[in-house]
């Protein structure tokens, strides 16, 4: 038996692959996953693949194809999505309605369309979202995370450059030990030089360290250092800040684009009941013209005969002349 594992074909290179790198439902492999853009659905807002680079199509297959069978869909009842080719409910709305119940108030949008799984780990940082607030909020919490973790590598690998750096400054800074010539008596041995830059029988040299111009050079290097690192911080603070104040902007323009959506709604509805009334307001005006119609030809076709009628009575009734 071969302990070699199953490949499967890209749906698109038809590249063989293992399973678990191939993306779900279209069944991609990670080149052309990369190569083709993924974009949001015109109707349904859930994000598909597109299979060329020069496809401008935003629509899915699955909403290409109920386009096809349908008609172009209306706005859902309950998310005001436009996707509800069959009555006046999306298909997710629907499923959700028929597993879980009637709809309840989004804690984000406020808008009657998040559905009450009755499980507290269905819920999004403890809240009660609808499915449009749930991917928002994810990809905002994705995207965050992502930043945090890209800052994070580069304050990790400017660290790792300053300690190297500072290391290689520190061996090259080291200061050459001079070579001490000192006069050799005759038929004595020369005389070795200590580690610590004295010589045997000489009191204090002159070779101090502590003096030399590298300890200035070193310190004004500290500062820059410690400044550099407060400017990172303030530096970080700010795009955390920024990342925020982006967050907040996306649920505000999310939020406003909700309230817009259920005002035309609204306006909508009241447009086509208007539109209705009148409808049938003017069916019954014409019903009514008609019995008017009918009443006035009656009317004529009763004078007529009662002209007629008289004109032959005295025609009878009148004495004929000798």
């Amino acid at each position: 038996m071969s302990s070699a594992p199953l490949l499967f074909a890209c749906s698109r290179c038809f590249t063989r692959h293992p399973f678990e790198e191939l993306s779900a439902g279209q069944q991609l492999c990670k080149e052309c996953r990369g190569t083709f853009p993924v974009v949001k659905c015109t109707y349904c807002r859930s994000e598909f693949q597109q299979t060329s680079k020069g496809s401008t199509s935003a629509i899915c297959k699955k909403c290409e194809q109920n386009v096809k069978a349908y008609g172009k869909p209306t706005a859902c009842e309950y998310c005001n999505i436009i996707a509800a080719f069959i009555g006046n409910k999306c298909q997710r709305c629907t499923n959700s309605e028929i597993k879980y119940g009637p709809p309840v108030n989004c804690e984000q949008c406020k808008q009657k369309c998040a559905f009450d799984r009755h499980d507290d780990d269905k819920k999004v940082d403890g809240k009660l979202l609808c499915w449009l607030c749930t991917l928002s909020f994810k990809r905002a919490l994705a995207k965050t995370k992502q930043g945090d973790a890209e800052r994070r590598a580069t304050l990790k690998r400017t660290q790792g450059h300053k300690k190297k750096d500072g290391k290689l400054r520190s061996h090259s800074k080291r200061p050459n030990r001079p070579e001490i010539k000192l006069p050799i008596p005759d038929g004595q041995p020369p005389v070795k030089m200590a580690r610590n830059n004295s010589v045997p029988g000489v009191v204090g040299s002159d070779l101090d360290p502590n003096s030399s111009d590298h300890v200035v050079a070193m310190t004004q290097l500290r500062e820059q250092i410690a400044s550099l690192k407060k400017q990172i911080v303030q530096k970080d603070a700010q795009l955390l800040g920024k990342d925020k104040q982006i967050t907040e902007l996306k649920a505000k323009h999310f939020t406003t684009e909700s309230e817009w959506r259920a005002k035309m709604k609204t306006n909508q509805k009241e447009h086509d009941d208007k539109v209705d009334s009148l409808n049938k307001r003017v069916a019954g005006l014409l019903k009514e013209v008609a019995g008017l119609s009918k009443s006035a030809k009656k009317t004529n076709k009763n004078i007529t005969i009662t002209n007629s009628d008289a004109n032959n009575s005295s025609g009878t009734d009148s004495p004929s002349v000798p």
